[in-house]
């Protein structure tokens, strides 16, 4: 069984329960034990840029050291969790003025750590798919293979970007989400705005805006032939479905689920 930290996330245990709950069902089945980090505080949600913003950044080098002491990578699977605790790791890695400081602050907490300087891997739990578990060995597990399916990876912005940070994949022409896909059976549908802003964050702020930029992203994906969209992103999903997708939005646990036989009957 291969062990790894596994930081959750609020969103997950609220309003994406199921990215959550496939996500833990399917590592039992792939042989992967998530350890979910104890104490684990929200990790802000959005990444400040600033240099001089420390706070906000606290709780993801915390769940950071909480890895590192487990001597374990630390596997997330919201994408905006992984990209906040992902740069953090990065800056707190090649920012010298920034690791003194985050050390000092976290000096002051009960329990005394060692100085952290960037030494966990960050995975999302797509790369733990592919580089730890390997999509053969998924191939090998599927028992209920998506044949037929045509669907569309949806990566959006925070998977991806920045792409020097991340590290993800080619954020041009990404491939991950596609591999996972013909893992499961399904058929990937390739369109031109999988990569591109679904307009979440800006919701609030110019709903129209946003509105234009979700229908962009399932348009193309339904006139090049997606039946589906699927994601990693709890934002994404919802700016997706609330903005009046033409197709079903899913969690891309769901599907692996789904594959792997361990996904709940809705219909019984």
């Amino acid at each position: 069984m291969i062990k790894v930290s596994y930081f959750p996330g609020c969103t997950l245990r609220t309003k994406a329960k199921q990215l959550d709950l496939y996500a833990r069902r399917c590592a039992e089945v792939l042989g992967v034990e998530l350890c979910e980090i104890e104490d684990w505080q929200c990790c802000g949600g959005v990444f400040v840029s600033n240099n001089d913003e420390i706070a906000s950044k606290l709780s993801s080098v915390r769940a950071l050291i909480a890895a590192k002491e487990a001597e374990r990578p630390l596997v997330t699977v919201c994408s905006a969790c992984h990209n906040v605790i992902k740069q953090t790791n990065y800056q707190i890695t090649n920012d010298e003025a920034f690791r003194n400081r985050a050390n000092l602050y976290l000096a002051q907490d009960k329990e005394k750590r060692e100085p952290y300087s960037g030494e966990t891997k960050v995975m999302h739990y797509f790369e733990l798919l592919r580089d730890v578990v390997g999509f053969d060995k998924i191939k090998e597990k599927v028992v209920n293979p998506l044949t037929g399916r045509k669907i569309a990876a949806y990566y959006g912005c925070l998977l991806l970007r920045p792409g020097k940070v991340m590290a993800f994949d080619d954020p041009e022409n990404p491939a991950i989400m596609e591999e996972f896909i013909r893992a499961i059976g399904a058929e990937p549908v390739i369109y031109p705005y999988r990569n591109e802003c679904c307009g979440g964050y800006v919701a609030l702020e110019d709903p129209e805006s946003a509105k234009k930029k979700s229908n962009a992203v399932t348009n193309s994906a339904e006139n090049h032939g997606a039946e589906l969209a699927v994601t990693a992103c709890p934002l994404c999903k919802y700016n997706l479905v609330h903005n009046g997708s033409n197709i079903p939005v899913v969690y891309f646990t769901e599907l692996l689920a789904e594959a792997l036989g361990v996904k709940e009957d809705t219909n019984a």
